[in-house]
C-alpha cells in the first residue's frame, strides 16, 4: 500500500471556510482519482492543489486525493499497480520503467526547464563538474529522478557511476545537511525546492550543472497507456483541470490564493511564508515553457531522444526502446492548455 499523507483533495472552492467535515458530502457524486507525487511537498506539484482549492477537478466531476510516496520509482510502482491514476515522475525513470514493461506514459511536461542541479556547498574548493572525479554525490533516492539526471550529467563529463564517482542515497532536508557536514558526500543532485531548504537551513550551496543540461525537462504528469485506451475522458478532464491550475498560478495577480492553497495541501511549508513564496517562485520559473514551446506542458521529441541516449550512455538503459513516442504524448496538455487559454 501507498505511505499516505495527510493532504486530501475535497478543497473545493465552493466549499464554505468553516469545516473540512462535510468535504466528502459534497464531493458526493464525485469520482474519486488519487495522483501520487514523488515528494511530500505541495509547491513541487503545485498545479494540482491551485486546481483543487479552484474547483477545477471538481467542475470537471473529479475528487482528487494526493498521496506523497518517496521518488519516481515508488510512483511508477504506483500507478502500474493500478493504486494511482496519475503521478509525477521524471523522465529517467519513466523510460527505465518502459524498458522492463511498464506502460506509462507522460501526458503533460511540468518542469519544462530542468529542475535540477549538482550542487556543491558555498565554500567548497570544487568548481566544476570534473572536479567530482573519484568524489561521492549525495541523492534523495535511490531511484528517483534525480539520480538520473545527476548521471546524466556524469556521463556526459566522460565519467562512469562506480568507477569515477559514486552515489550515496543520503535523504533530503537535514539528512542531507548532515550529510554534508560528516563528510559523507562531496555534493548532491538537489531539486530546485532541495537547494532552496538546503540554502534555508544554513547550508548555503551552489550549482556547478553546465548550462546546457536546462534543456533537460524534469518530472511531468503521467498515466498508464491502458486508462488512455479505456478512460480517455478521465484524462481528458484530469487535463483541463490540471492546466488551468497551472495557468491560474502563473499569474501573479493570483499568487495570494495560490499560496493558501498551497498551505492547505502542506500545512508545515505554509509555516515560514516567506520561505514558501520564495520557493514557490523558484519552482513556478521550471515551468515556464522555454521559448519556442507551443503550450503549456509541451514535450520537444528531441529532447526525448537526448534522454534516451544518456540513459544508454549511463548503463540505465539497455538499448534504444522499441517505440520511444510512445512514452510521451502532447495531446492532452494541448486540451488543457486551450481549456486554460494558454
Amino acid at each position: 500500500m501507498i505511505n499516505r499523507r495527510a493532504f486530501t483533495a475535497s478543497l473545493l472552492a465552493a466549499v464554505p471556510a468553516t469545516s473540512l467535515w462535510g468535504t466528502s458530502a459534497l464531493a458526493q457524486g464525485l469520482r474519486d482519482i488519487t495522483f501520487v507525487q514523488p515528494s511530500p511537498s505541495a509547491i513541487n506539484s503545485f498545479p494540482v492543489f491551485v486546481a483543487i482549492g479552484e474547483g477545477y477537478f471538481a467542475e470537471e466531476g473529479l475528487n482528487v486525493t494526493v498521496e506523497a510516496i518517496n521518488g519516481s520509482g515508488a510512483v511508477l510502482q504506483a500507478l502500474s499497480a493500478g493504486q494511482a491514476q496519475f503521478g509525477r515522475p521524471g523522465p529517467g525513470p519513466l523510460l527505465a520503467a518502459r524498458s522492463r514493461g511498464v506502460d506509462a506514459v507522460h501526458i503533460y511536461n511540468v518542469a519544462a526547464r530542468s529542475n535540477f542541479g549538482i550542487a556543491v556547498q558555498q565554500d567548497s574548493d570544487i568548481q566544476t563538474i570534473e572536479d567530482l572525479r573519484g568524489k561521492v554525490i549525495g541523492t534523495g533516492t535511490a531511484d528517483g529522478a534525480e539520480v538520473g539526471f545527476a548521471r546524466n550529467v556524469m556521463t556526459g563529463a566522460g565519467m562512469t557511476e562506480g568507477v569515477d564517482y559514486t552515489f550515496l542515497t543520503v535523504g533530503d532536508g537535514g539528512p542531507a545537511t548532515a550529510a554534508f557536514l560528516n563528510g559523507e558526500i562531496s555534493a548532491y543532485s538537489a531539486s530546485t525546492a532541495d537547494a532552496a531548504i538546503l540554502n534555508q537551513r544554513g547550508m548555503a550551496v551552489r550549482d556547478i550543472t553546465p548550462a546546457e543540461f536546462g534543456r533537460f525537462f524534469g518530472n511531468g504528469i503521467a498515466t498508464m497507456a491502458d486508462i488512455i485506451a479505456n478512460d480517455r475522458e478521465l484524462v481528458e478532464k484530469w487535463s483541463r483541470a490540471f492546466a488551468r491550475g497551472h495557468a491560474f498560478a502563473l499569474d501573479d495577480a493570483n499568487r495570494a490564493a495560490v499560496l493558501e492553497h498551497l498551505t492547505a495541501g502542506n500545512p508545515q511549508e505554509g509555516e515560514d511564508k516567506e520561505f514558501q513564496s520564495a520557493l514557490f517562485d523558484a519552482v513556478r520559473s521550471k515551468t515556464i515553457p522555454p521559448e519556442g514551446s507551443e503550450h503549456l506542458g509541451w514535450y520537444p521529441a528531441e529532447v526525448w531522444a537526448e534522454w534516451q541516449e544518456s540513459l544508454i550512455a549511463g548503463g540505465e538503459l539497455s538499448g534504444p526502446l522499441d517505440d520511444l513516442d510512445a512514452a510521451w504524448t502532447n495531446e492532452f496538455a494541448a486540451l488543457g492548455s486551450e481549456a486554460a487559454g494558454r
